[in-house]
Protein backbone atom coordinates (compact mmCIF):
# COMPACT_ATOMS: atom_id res chain seq x y z
CA UNK A 1 0.00 0.00 0.00
CA UNK A 2 1.30 3.45 -1.44
CA UNK A 3 -0.02 6.17 1.49
CA UNK A 4 -0.21 10.02 0.03
CA UNK A 5 0.35 12.99 1.58
CA UNK A 6 0.58 16.27 0.45
CA UNK A 7 2.39 19.55 2.65
CA UNK A 8 -0.41 21.40 5.13
CA UNK A 9 -0.05 25.33 6.40
CA UNK A 10 -0.47 23.89 9.99
CA UNK A 11 -2.05 21.10 12.33
CA UNK A 12 -5.47 22.50 14.35
CA UNK A 13 -7.42 19.54 15.92
CA UNK A 14 -8.42 17.90 19.29
CA UNK A 15 -9.11 14.20 19.52
CA UNK A 16 -8.55 11.03 20.71
CA UNK A 17 -6.12 8.13 19.79
CA UNK A 18 -7.11 4.56 20.32
CA UNK A 19 -6.56 2.51 23.26
CA UNK A 20 -2.94 1.97 24.79
CA UNK A 21 -1.35 -1.11 22.73
CA UNK A 22 1.01 -2.06 25.36
CA UNK A 23 -1.57 -1.91 27.95
CA UNK A 24 -4.09 -3.97 26.30
CA UNK A 25 -1.03 -6.92 25.71
CA UNK A 26 -0.73 -7.00 29.34
CA UNK A 27 -4.71 -6.37 30.22
CA UNK A 28 -5.37 -9.57 27.62
CA UNK A 29 -2.63 -11.86 29.20
CA UNK A 30 -3.75 -10.78 33.17
CA UNK A 31 -6.93 -10.99 32.58
CA UNK A 32 -6.93 -14.26 31.24
CA UNK A 33 -4.11 -15.76 33.79
CA UNK A 34 -6.57 -14.55 36.83
CA UNK A 35 -9.48 -15.90 38.69
CA UNK A 36 -12.34 -13.81 37.47
CA UNK A 37 -11.43 -12.78 34.46
CA UNK A 38 -13.20 -8.92 33.57
CA UNK A 39 -13.68 -6.87 30.61
CA UNK A 40 -11.46 -4.79 29.27
CA UNK A 41 -12.70 -1.60 27.06
CA UNK A 42 -11.04 0.19 24.88
CA UNK A 43 -8.77 -2.18 23.71
CA UNK A 44 -6.11 -1.47 20.97
CA UNK A 45 -7.13 -2.23 17.33
CA UNK A 46 -3.77 -2.25 16.44
CA UNK A 47 -3.00 -5.85 14.36
CA UNK A 48 -0.33 -6.43 17.54
CA UNK A 49 -2.44 -6.73 20.03
CA UNK A 50 -4.54 -8.25 17.75
CA UNK A 51 -1.90 -10.82 17.90
CA UNK A 52 -1.95 -11.43 21.54
CA UNK A 53 -6.31 -12.31 21.72
CA UNK A 54 -5.44 -15.12 18.80
CA UNK A 55 -2.59 -16.40 21.00
CA UNK A 56 -4.60 -16.85 24.03
CA UNK A 57 -7.45 -18.35 22.26
CA UNK A 58 -4.91 -20.49 20.87
CA UNK A 59 -3.87 -21.53 24.32
CA UNK A 60 -7.67 -22.60 25.64
CA UNK A 61 -8.61 -19.01 27.02
CA UNK A 62 -12.16 -17.91 27.25
CA UNK A 63 -11.48 -14.68 24.81
CA UNK A 64 -14.82 -12.82 23.26
CA UNK A 65 -14.11 -9.59 21.21
CA UNK A 66 -16.54 -6.79 20.26
CA UNK A 67 -14.98 -3.39 18.74
CA UNK A 68 -13.10 -2.17 21.21
CA UNK A 69 -14.19 -4.70 24.09
CA UNK A 70 -13.23 -7.49 25.32
CA UNK A 71 -14.05 -10.31 27.59
CA UNK A 72 -11.45 -12.88 29.20
CA UNK A 73 -13.28 -15.45 30.78
CA UNK A 74 -10.33 -16.12 33.57
CA UNK A 75 -9.44 -19.13 35.21
CA UNK A 76 -6.23 -18.99 35.61
CA UNK A 77 -2.84 -20.54 34.31
CA UNK A 78 -4.30 -24.12 35.02
CA UNK A 79 -7.18 -23.21 32.37
CA UNK A 80 -4.79 -23.09 29.64
CA UNK A 81 -3.65 -26.19 27.47
CA UNK A 82 -1.30 -27.13 24.68
CA UNK A 83 -2.08 -25.69 21.85
CA UNK A 84 -2.69 -27.20 18.04
CA UNK A 85 0.50 -26.86 16.20
CA UNK A 86 2.93 -23.19 16.27
CA UNK A 87 1.39 -20.20 17.96
CA UNK A 88 1.88 -17.30 15.32
CA UNK A 89 2.42 -13.88 16.93
CA UNK A 90 2.72 -11.70 13.40
CA UNK A 91 5.07 -8.78 13.89
CA UNK A 92 4.19 -8.71 17.55
CA UNK A 93 7.52 -9.32 19.68
CA UNK A 94 5.43 -8.01 22.65
CA UNK A 95 3.20 -11.07 22.06
CA UNK A 96 6.04 -13.47 21.80
CA UNK A 97 8.13 -12.34 24.71
CA UNK A 98 5.32 -11.56 27.28
CA UNK A 99 3.90 -15.12 26.43
CA UNK A 100 7.16 -16.69 26.98
CA UNK A 101 6.93 -15.73 30.30
CA UNK A 102 3.30 -17.21 30.99
CA UNK A 103 4.47 -20.47 29.07
CA UNK A 104 7.65 -20.80 31.25
CA UNK A 105 5.41 -22.01 34.25
CA UNK A 106 2.56 -24.53 31.61
CA UNK A 107 3.08 -28.16 32.07
CA UNK A 108 3.41 -28.32 28.55
CA UNK A 109 5.81 -27.30 25.48
CA UNK A 110 4.60 -24.36 22.87
CA UNK A 111 6.55 -23.09 19.72
CA UNK A 112 6.17 -19.38 18.92
CA UNK A 113 7.09 -17.66 15.75
CA UNK A 114 6.42 -14.83 13.85
CA UNK A 115 6.79 -13.00 10.60
CA UNK A 116 9.49 -12.01 8.96
CA UNK A 117 10.52 -8.68 10.96
CA UNK A 118 9.52 -10.55 13.98
CA UNK A 119 12.07 -13.33 12.97
CA UNK A 120 14.62 -10.59 12.71
CA UNK A 121 14.57 -9.81 16.53
CA UNK A 122 16.59 -11.15 19.50
CA UNK A 123 14.85 -13.26 21.82
CA UNK A 124 17.69 -14.58 23.49
CA UNK A 125 17.71 -11.68 26.69
CA UNK A 126 14.13 -13.63 27.27
CA UNK A 127 14.88 -16.46 27.64
CA UNK A 128 17.64 -16.35 29.33
CA UNK A 129 16.32 -15.54 32.78
CA UNK A 130 13.78 -17.78 32.12
CA UNK A 131 16.20 -20.91 31.58
CA UNK A 132 17.46 -20.07 34.73
CA UNK A 133 13.91 -20.07 36.35
CA UNK A 134 13.83 -23.54 34.83
CA UNK A 135 11.94 -23.66 31.82
CA UNK A 136 13.15 -25.06 28.68
CA UNK A 137 13.97 -22.45 26.31
CA UNK A 138 14.76 -23.19 22.36
CA UNK A 139 15.92 -20.23 20.40
CA UNK A 140 15.36 -22.06 16.72
CA UNK A 141 16.57 -19.00 14.37
CA UNK A 142 20.52 -18.02 14.09
CA UNK A 143 21.52 -15.79 16.86
CA UNK A 144 19.14 -16.13 19.72
CA UNK A 145 15.95 -15.50 17.25
CA UNK A 146 12.47 -16.93 17.02
CA UNK A 147 11.19 -19.35 16.43
CA UNK A 148 11.16 -20.00 20.45
CA UNK A 149 10.49 -23.30 21.90
CA UNK A 150 9.20 -23.07 25.28
CA UNK A 151 8.69 -26.23 27.80
CA UNK A 152 7.23 -24.96 31.17
CA UNK A 153 9.21 -26.45 34.49
CA UNK A 154 8.96 -26.52 38.16
CA UNK A 155 9.70 -22.51 38.34
CA UNK A 156 12.59 -21.05 40.96
CA UNK A 157 12.31 -17.57 41.90
CA UNK A 158 15.67 -15.87 40.99
CA UNK A 159 17.57 -12.39 40.85
CA UNK A 160 17.79 -10.66 37.61
CA UNK A 161 19.40 -7.66 36.21
CA UNK A 162 18.34 -7.37 32.06
CA UNK A 163 21.97 -6.43 30.67
CA UNK A 164 19.37 -4.34 28.07
CA UNK A 165 17.15 -2.03 29.81
CA UNK A 166 13.27 -3.96 28.74
CA UNK A 167 9.85 -3.51 29.91
CA UNK A 168 9.00 -6.55 27.83
CA UNK A 169 11.91 -8.74 29.37
CA UNK A 170 10.72 -7.53 32.23
CA UNK A 171 7.27 -8.53 31.69
CA UNK A 172 8.26 -12.08 30.80
CA UNK A 173 9.97 -13.00 34.20
CA UNK A 174 7.41 -11.50 36.13
CA UNK A 175 4.64 -13.22 34.39
CA UNK A 176 7.03 -16.29 35.53
CA UNK A 177 7.09 -15.30 38.68
CA UNK A 178 3.84 -15.81 39.33
CA UNK A 179 4.18 -19.06 38.89
CA UNK A 180 7.61 -19.94 40.69
CA UNK A 181 8.40 -20.53 43.92
CA UNK A 182 9.74 -17.88 46.16
CA UNK A 183 11.26 -14.47 45.34
CA UNK A 184 11.69 -13.27 41.96
CA UNK A 185 13.60 -9.83 41.45
CA UNK A 186 14.27 -8.07 38.82
CA UNK A 187 17.46 -5.10 39.31
CA UNK A 188 17.01 -2.03 36.08
CA UNK A 189 19.92 -0.25 35.90
CA UNK A 190 17.88 1.97 33.90
CA UNK A 191 13.97 2.31 34.38
CA UNK A 192 11.89 0.70 31.45
CA UNK A 193 8.06 1.65 31.70
CA UNK A 194 6.04 0.38 34.80
CA UNK A 195 2.25 -1.21 32.90
CA UNK A 196 3.11 -4.55 34.21
CA UNK A 197 3.71 -3.31 37.72
CA UNK A 198 0.91 -1.08 38.61
CA UNK A 199 -1.83 -3.66 36.74
CA UNK A 200 -0.48 -6.53 39.15
CA UNK A 201 -0.93 -4.57 41.81
CA UNK A 202 -4.34 -3.34 40.69
CA UNK A 203 -5.42 -6.48 39.91
CA UNK A 204 -4.09 -7.93 43.83
CA UNK A 205 -0.70 -8.83 43.32
CA UNK A 206 2.09 -7.72 45.67
CA UNK A 207 4.68 -6.14 43.81
CA UNK A 208 7.36 -4.75 45.86
CA UNK A 209 10.74 -2.47 45.66
CA UNK A 210 13.90 -3.06 47.06
CA UNK A 211 17.30 -1.26 46.48
CA UNK A 212 19.88 -3.61 44.55
CA UNK A 213 23.52 -3.06 43.23
CA UNK A 214 22.78 -0.53 40.28
CA UNK A 215 19.38 0.79 40.54
CA UNK A 216 16.08 -0.46 42.13
CA UNK A 217 14.78 -4.06 42.13
CA UNK A 218 11.17 -5.45 41.83
CA UNK A 219 10.14 -8.02 43.77
CA UNK A 220 7.34 -10.99 43.71
CA UNK A 221 6.92 -13.58 45.80
CA UNK A 222 5.23 -16.62 43.88
CA UNK A 223 3.50 -18.58 43.46
CA UNK A 224 0.78 -15.71 43.22
CA UNK A 225 -2.48 -16.59 42.16
CA UNK A 226 -4.44 -13.36 40.54
CA UNK A 227 -7.91 -13.49 42.63
CA UNK A 228 -8.58 -9.56 41.27
CA UNK A 229 -10.82 -9.25 37.99
CA UNK A 230 -13.57 -7.29 36.68
CA UNK A 231 -13.58 -4.17 34.30
CA UNK A 232 -10.64 -2.33 32.91
CA UNK A 233 -10.68 0.88 30.46
CA UNK A 234 -7.89 1.16 28.10
CA UNK A 235 -6.74 5.06 27.81
CA UNK A 236 -5.25 6.50 24.39
CA UNK A 237 -1.91 5.62 23.25
CA UNK A 238 0.69 8.02 24.10
CA UNK A 239 3.35 6.27 21.30
CA UNK A 240 0.34 7.28 18.40
CA UNK A 241 -0.73 10.53 19.57
CA UNK A 242 3.09 11.91 19.33
CA UNK A 243 3.30 11.69 15.96
CA UNK A 244 0.90 14.14 15.49
CA UNK A 245 2.40 15.93 18.81
CA UNK A 246 5.99 16.16 17.27
CA UNK A 247 5.20 17.35 14.26
CA UNK A 248 2.51 19.80 15.55
CA UNK A 249 5.63 21.35 17.36
CA UNK A 250 7.38 21.67 14.61
CA UNK A 251 5.74 24.25 12.82
CA UNK A 252 4.62 27.67 14.03
CA UNK A 253 0.61 27.75 13.90
CA UNK A 254 -0.06 24.31 15.25
CA UNK A 255 -2.32 23.63 17.91
CA UNK A 256 -3.46 19.85 18.50
CA UNK A 257 -4.87 18.73 21.80
CA UNK A 258 -5.49 14.49 22.36
CA UNK A 259 -7.59 13.75 24.82
CA UNK A 260 -8.07 10.19 27.01
CA UNK A 261 -4.19 9.29 26.68
CA UNK A 262 -2.26 7.19 29.04
CA UNK A 263 -0.11 9.83 30.99
CA UNK A 264 2.30 7.13 32.86
CA UNK A 265 5.52 9.52 33.52
CA UNK A 266 7.51 6.27 31.76
CA UNK A 267 5.75 6.59 28.67
CA UNK A 268 5.69 10.70 28.15
CA UNK A 269 9.53 11.29 27.84
CA UNK A 270 8.74 12.72 24.75
CA UNK A 271 6.92 15.89 26.39
CA UNK A 272 9.90 16.72 28.37
CA UNK A 273 12.09 17.05 25.15
CA UNK A 274 9.60 19.29 23.56
CA UNK A 275 9.52 21.49 25.86
CA UNK A 276 13.18 21.99 26.36
CA UNK A 277 13.54 22.33 22.52
CA UNK A 278 10.72 25.46 23.24
CA UNK A 279 7.40 23.82 22.42
CA UNK A 280 4.37 24.85 24.31
CA UNK A 281 3.29 21.88 25.57
CA UNK A 282 0.09 21.32 28.34
CA UNK A 283 -0.14 18.33 29.75
CA UNK A 284 -3.55 17.79 32.05
CA UNK A 285 -4.37 15.19 34.52
CA UNK A 286 -8.10 14.16 34.42
CA UNK A 287 -8.10 10.35 36.01
CA UNK A 288 -6.85 7.27 37.04
CA UNK A 289 -8.03 4.01 35.68
CA UNK A 290 -6.12 0.69 36.59
CA UNK A 291 -3.71 1.87 37.84
CA UNK A 292 -2.52 4.67 35.50
CA UNK A 293 -2.86 8.44 35.37
CA UNK A 294 -5.08 10.10 32.29
CA UNK A 295 -5.66 13.03 30.82
CA UNK A 296 -4.82 15.08 27.47
CA UNK A 297 -1.57 16.75 26.31
CA UNK A 298 -1.74 19.73 24.27
CA UNK A 299 1.25 21.22 21.64
CA UNK A 300 1.09 24.54 20.48
CA UNK A 301 4.03 24.88 17.43
CA UNK A 302 6.80 27.55 18.69
CA UNK A 303 10.21 28.28 17.00
CA UNK A 304 11.71 25.02 17.95
CA UNK A 305 16.28 24.87 18.89
CA UNK A 306 18.05 21.76 18.89
CA UNK A 307 18.51 19.31 22.10
CA UNK A 308 20.65 16.43 23.34
CA UNK A 309 19.03 13.28 24.05
CA UNK A 310 21.30 10.98 26.58
CA UNK A 311 20.86 7.60 27.16
CA UNK A 312 18.96 7.69 30.80
CA UNK A 313 16.45 9.44 28.77
CA UNK A 314 15.85 7.07 26.01
CA UNK A 315 13.68 3.86 28.25
CA UNK A 316 10.76 6.28 28.37
CA UNK A 317 10.78 7.75 24.43
CA UNK A 318 12.31 5.13 22.68
CA UNK A 319 9.18 4.39 20.23
CA UNK A 320 8.89 8.02 19.72
CA UNK A 321 12.60 9.12 18.70
CA UNK A 322 11.27 8.76 14.76
CA UNK A 323 8.45 11.64 15.71
CA UNK A 324 10.82 13.63 17.83
CA UNK A 325 13.28 13.42 14.16
CA UNK A 326 10.55 14.85 12.48
CA UNK A 327 10.67 17.55 15.06
CA UNK A 328 14.09 18.50 15.22
CA UNK A 329 14.83 18.51 11.10
CA UNK A 330 12.96 21.57 11.67
CA UNK A 331 14.63 22.82 14.89
CA UNK A 332 17.76 25.32 15.10
CA UNK A 333 20.62 24.31 15.81
CA UNK A 334 21.39 20.21 16.54
CA UNK A 335 19.82 17.64 17.65
CA UNK A 336 21.78 14.48 18.97
CA UNK A 337 20.48 11.06 20.28
CA UNK A 338 22.76 8.69 22.06
CA UNK A 339 22.32 5.40 24.09
CA UNK A 340 19.24 4.38 21.47
CA UNK A 341 21.14 1.64 20.39
CA UNK A 342 17.81 -0.76 20.42
CA UNK A 343 16.39 1.29 17.68
CA UNK A 344 18.88 -0.86 15.31
CA UNK A 345 16.56 -4.25 16.59
CA UNK A 346 13.22 -3.24 16.28
CA UNK A 347 10.62 -3.96 13.36
CA UNK A 348 13.05 -2.21 10.96
CA UNK A 349 16.86 -0.79 11.90
CA UNK A 350 14.68 1.98 12.61
CA UNK A 351 18.14 5.01 12.74
CA UNK A 352 19.11 3.37 9.05
CA UNK A 353 15.57 3.59 7.88
CA UNK A 354 14.79 7.44 9.52
CA UNK A 355 18.04 8.12 7.66
CA UNK A 356 17.55 7.17 5.14
CA UNK A 357 13.91 8.56 4.70
CA UNK A 358 14.38 11.83 5.53
CA UNK A 359 17.18 12.03 3.78
CA UNK A 360 15.55 11.65 0.79
CA UNK A 361 13.58 14.52 1.89
CA UNK A 362 16.34 16.96 2.06
CA UNK A 363 16.67 16.71 5.88
CA UNK A 364 20.39 16.60 7.34
CA UNK A 365 20.43 13.98 9.31
CA UNK A 366 23.43 11.30 9.95
CA UNK A 367 22.87 7.70 11.77
CA UNK A 368 25.40 6.61 14.52
CA UNK A 369 25.68 3.14 16.16
CA UNK A 370 23.61 4.49 19.08
CA UNK A 371 21.68 7.44 17.31
CA UNK A 372 21.01 9.76 15.26
CA UNK A 373 22.25 13.73 14.64
CA UNK A 374 19.54 16.13 13.04
CA UNK A 375 21.18 19.31 11.82
CA UNK A 376 17.85 21.45 11.74
CA UNK A 377 16.36 24.47 10.03
CA UNK A 378 16.31 22.34 6.80
CA UNK A 379 13.42 23.11 3.89
CA UNK A 380 12.26 19.08 3.48
CA UNK A 381 10.83 18.40 -0.04
CA UNK A 382 8.25 15.81 -1.16
CA UNK A 383 9.79 12.51 -2.67
CA UNK A 384 9.17 9.35 -2.80
CA UNK A 385 9.95 7.31 0.33
CA UNK A 386 10.38 3.66 1.94
CA UNK A 387 8.76 2.95 5.41
CA UNK A 388 11.04 -0.25 5.64
CA UNK A 389 8.15 -1.97 6.87
CA UNK A 390 7.69 -0.64 10.30
CA UNK A 391 4.88 1.20 11.43
CA UNK A 392 7.01 4.08 13.33
CA UNK A 393 8.91 4.77 10.31
CA UNK A 394 6.34 5.08 8.13
CA UNK A 395 4.10 7.47 10.35
CA UNK A 396 7.28 9.67 10.99
CA UNK A 397 7.82 9.84 6.90
CA UNK A 398 3.85 10.63 6.89
CA UNK A 399 3.72 13.45 8.96
CA UNK A 400 6.68 15.18 7.94
CA UNK A 401 5.44 14.97 4.40
CA UNK A 402 2.41 16.34 5.47
CA UNK A 403 4.01 19.11 7.72
CA UNK A 404 7.52 20.61 6.40
CA UNK A 405 7.40 19.33 3.44
CA UNK A 406 7.46 21.04 0.14
CA UNK A 407 5.28 19.04 -2.42
CA UNK A 408 3.58 15.86 -2.26
CA UNK A 409 5.51 12.66 -1.00
CA UNK A 410 4.74 9.32 -1.54
CA UNK A 411 5.20 6.38 1.39
CA UNK A 412 5.65 2.66 0.25
CA UNK A 413 4.74 -0.33 2.39
CA UNK A 414 2.23 2.09 4.59
CA UNK A 415 0.08 -1.16 5.25
CA UNK A 416 2.61 -1.51 8.33
CA UNK A 417 1.10 1.29 9.91
CA UNK A 418 -1.96 -1.05 11.42
CA UNK A 419 0.52 -3.06 13.63
CA UNK A 420 -0.03 0.37 15.97
CA UNK A 421 -3.14 3.05 14.49
CA UNK A 422 -5.34 1.54 11.64
CA UNK A 423 -6.67 4.96 11.89
CA UNK A 424 -3.32 6.91 11.31
CA UNK A 425 -5.13 7.83 7.72
CA UNK A 426 -8.08 9.22 9.06
CA UNK A 427 -6.75 11.36 12.63
CA UNK A 428 -3.95 12.66 9.92
CA UNK A 429 -7.29 13.94 7.42
CA UNK A 430 -8.94 15.36 10.62
CA UNK A 431 -6.20 17.65 11.66
CA UNK A 432 -5.10 19.18 8.47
Amino acid sequence: MELTVHPARHLRASFQVPGDKALSHRAAILLALSRKGGRIRGYSSAADAASTLAALKALGAGVRRTGEEVVLAGGGREGFQAPEGTIHCANSGSTLRMLAGVLAACPFETRLDGDGSLRRRPMERVAEPLRLMGASVDCEGESGRPPLRVKGGELTGIAYRPPVPSAQVKTAILLAALGAQGMTSVEEALPTRDHTERMLRFLGVEVGMEGGVEGPALYVRGPATLDGGGDLEIPGDPSSAAFFLCAAAGREGSLVTVRGLCLNPGRIGFVAVLRRMGASVAVRQTGMTGGEPVGEIEVEGRALKGTFIPAAEVPSLIDELPALAVAATQALGETRVAGASELRLKESDRISALVAGLRAMGARIEGTDDGFVVQGSARLKGAAVDSAGDHRIAMALAMAGTLVAEGESLVRGAECIAVSLPEFEALLAQAV
